[in-house]
């Protein structure tokens, strides 16, 4: 092998060096893309008030099943042009669910700064972990099983505590999930740069949803 392949250990194929950052340019491209429905989608969340209704188990049925749907919809349209409007789609999506909680936010006295630092943190988080992803030669892959049953018990632990309504469990949720799904980030990008993900809709719903 040269130093112009990659070998996925995983699937015992040859990527080639351009198609991987061929799939990773085109991810970072598309991420940068998502962001646009996404503020979209805020807007007029929170202009509109149109997902207001949305609270408990109500609201986590629409999300659930409104993200499943598109998630559905993606897988079968990954390897065609319609894979991209699709994904766009799902982040207009996400900024619509988003905008209950932003308009919360925004009653706040410092409701946009407190926006702005999350914002920023986010973005923070991903140029860390995309330079972590390009410099870590430790193969990554076993880190999905461990990653997924994490993610499980954020999602279950959620569920329960829409019943419960506690706030220090709301608090123990929000900093596993930060810590998880930026574990999840470091992971994705590592499959891209491994030749793991050789599809960029999929890599970029992958980053998306973490």
């Amino acid at each position: 092998m040269t130093d112009q392949t990659i070998l996925n250990n995983r699937f015992g194929v040859a990527v080639s060096t351009e198609q991987r950052n061929k799939v990773l340019r085109n991810t970072y491209w598309l991420l940068a893309m998502s962001l646009v429905p996404t503020v979209l989608g805020a807007w007029i969340g929170v202009a509109t008030g149109i997902t207001l209704q949305l609270t408990g188990f109500l609201g986590l049925i629409g999300f659930m099943g409104g993200a499943m749907g598109f998630i559905y919809a993606i897988e079968k349209t990954k390897n065609s042009a319609a894979g991209v409007p699709v994904l766009l789609g799902l982040t207009f999506f996400m900024g619509l669910m988003l905008s209950r909680m932003i308009a919360m936010v925004l009653g706040f006295k410092n409701g946009s700064e407190l926006i702005m630092t999350a914002f920023g943190g986010t973005a923070g988080v991903f140029f860390v972990m995309a330079s972590l992803s390009s410099v870590i030669k430790r193969d990554l892959s076993g880190m999905g099983k461990w990653l997924f049953v994490g993610a499980l018990a954020i999602m279950v632990g959620g569920i329960i505590n829409v019943f419960v309504g506690s706030t220090a469990g709301m608090m123990v949720i929000s900093v596993m999930a930060i810590g998880v799904f930026s574990a999840y980030m470091l992971y994705d990008l590592k499959q891209i740069v491994d030749g793991g993900e050789t599809n960029y809709i999929t890599a970029t719903l992958a980053c998306t949803w973490t």
